[in-house]
């Protein structure tokens, strides 16, 4: 057993791997692969959904960064909604926050061993999965610095992809490129002769759940807070960054697709990133999209192994996960979390040697169970702010990163929020991911209704003591 000389994680984390965690969170898996089903769904109005939800995080976002540096203690957002809100909300969080990062991840794996089969369509999909699991526990298990490069490297990757499509789609429009099919490249075409709903405001709502998936990840740099060398500096660069991102990233990345193709032409089972160098004949340039759609999952699941273990590490801390996932290696890694978080992740090699699986139909089901708990999780920190403003008007007045709006924002948030969880009834997928999530919160509330409450009374010392 790797046993530790610290017993605490380690600030380790620089300004660049900060932000580049950032950025990669904003540029998440749902991006390259849910945009065309959003696309199919919602039409051009999908550039109305995008800037409407990364209004929403970036105030989401604001509201978290200034309740972590109003008290340094907090690890995580656990930490201080346990506090705020109080050990129940704290358990179901945790709890629900690591099975999303899990879900997510098995998705991941699924995504990254069926595009993997263009290479080599002989290898067992179970093979390239299992093989990222490994590769990725050896990593993480490693030093967060380790974690930290990873992220960079891949951030760095999908940024470049991006802007690659942006200037290339830019290109032909100039041009007016004519593909194969007969589409012209046109400004026109993003505008649909002034059509910007063309499936109603049913396709326009129902577009708020793969839109809103592709945002899961931005709150990861709450997580890796803990860790940063220079939180008060770092943590408000990243999140103030987040708007400018999301207009390149999301609004200007499908403003261009859509110019390129059509927006009823995009298949929703496919990455439009693919389809857009495939509807211009361009089949190698795709080929080097399917890779970075792969280094796309590849980060989507190195960032769920990371914050889970994390999140096992903050649970265990305050009693609420066995102690055991308080242990930390030589390198203040939180090893027993990550070997358990590794281990939940093999469930997807299981999938994958049982039979090949549709990905886009298992990526939208598990997308839309991770959507929920992200919304929840989003909840959450909002109700944490509103009480935090009741609580500490002292802290609130000194802080040098106040969220725009306050209060109000935050009510703006939560209306939102109600209105996405709505949306998921729309679509029989996305309702079965609904009844899901139904299930697991009723679990899990069973859970901590099962716990003695002299646990409970233990709990509330512990928050106390660690936390003020």
């Amino acid at each position: 057993m790797d046993q530790d000389n610290k017993d605490t994680l380690q600030r380790n984390l620089s300004n660049r791997h900060i932000q580049l965690i950032a950025i990669g969170g904003c540029i998440g898996t749902g991006l390259f692969l849910g945009a065309g089903s959003t696309i199919h769904l919602a039409g051009p109005s999908i550039v109305l959904i995008y800037t409407i939800i990364g209004a929403i995080v970036f105030l989401v976002m604001r509201a978290l960064g200034e309740l972590l540096l109003s008290n340094l203690k907090y690890k995580s957002f656990v930490d201080f909604v346990s506090e705020l809100l109080g050990p129940f909300a704290g358990f179901i969080l945790g709890w629900s926050y690591w099975l999303c990062w899990v879900v997510i991840g098995i998705a991941d794996l699924i995504a990254i061993s069926g595009y993997t089969h263009m290479f080599f369509p002989h290898l067992p999909s179970w093979i390239p999965a299992l093989a990222c699991i490994v590769i990725f526990y050896l990593l993480n298990r490693l030093t967060v610095r380790l974690f930290g490069e990873m992220e960079f490297w891949f951030a760095i990757i999908k940024v470049i992809a991006i802007c690659l499509l942006i200037l290339i789609g830019i290109f032909f429009i100039g041009i007016a490129f004519k593909s194969p099919s007969g589409d012209v490249a046109s400004l026109g075409n993003i505008f649909n002769n002034g059509d910007l709903f063309p499936n109603g405001y049913r396709g326009f709502l129902a577009g708020f759940q793969s839109a809103t998936f592709a945002f899961i990840g931005v709150e990861l740099v709450g997580t890796v807070a803990a860790e940063s060398k220079d939180p008060f500096k770092n943590l408000p660069k990243a999140i103030n960054n987040i708007p400018i991102r999301i207009i390149m990233f999301y609004v200007l990345a499908v403003m261009v697709i859509m110019a390129v193709i059509p927006w009823h032409s995009i298949n929703p089972d496919k990455s439009p990133f693919i389809v857009l160098f495939l509807f211009a004949g361009l089949p190698a340039a795709a080929a080097i999209v399917y890779i970075v759609v792969m280094t796309s999952a590849a980060s989507s699941t190195n960032s769920g192994i990371f914050s889970t273990s994390r999140m096992l590490y903050g649970l265990a801390l305050l009693k609420k996960a066995p102690n055991i996932f308080t242990i930390l290696s030589k390198s203040s890694v939180p090893i027993n979390g990550l070997r358990f978080s590794c281990i939940c992740l093999l469930s997807s090699v299981i999938l994958l040697a049982i039979g090949n699986k549709n990905i886009m139909d298992s990526f939208i089901l598990v997308s839309s169970v991770a959507t929920i708990i992200s919304l929840f999780t989003w909840f959450l920190i909002l109700l944490s702010y509103i009480r935090y403003r009741k609580k500490y008007p002292k802290r609130h007045l000194e802080s040098c990163f106040k969220m725009p709006g306050g209060i109000l924002s935050c009510w703006v948030c939560i209306i939102f929020i109600a209105v996405a969880i709505l949306t998921l009834t729309l679509q029989p997928s996305t309702r079965i991911a609904l009844y899901l999530g139904c299930v697991w919160f009723i679990f899990i509330s069973s859970s901590y209704l099962l716990i003695p409450k002299s646990v409970k009374t233990d709990w509330k010392a512990l928050i106390n003591k660690s936390l003020n």
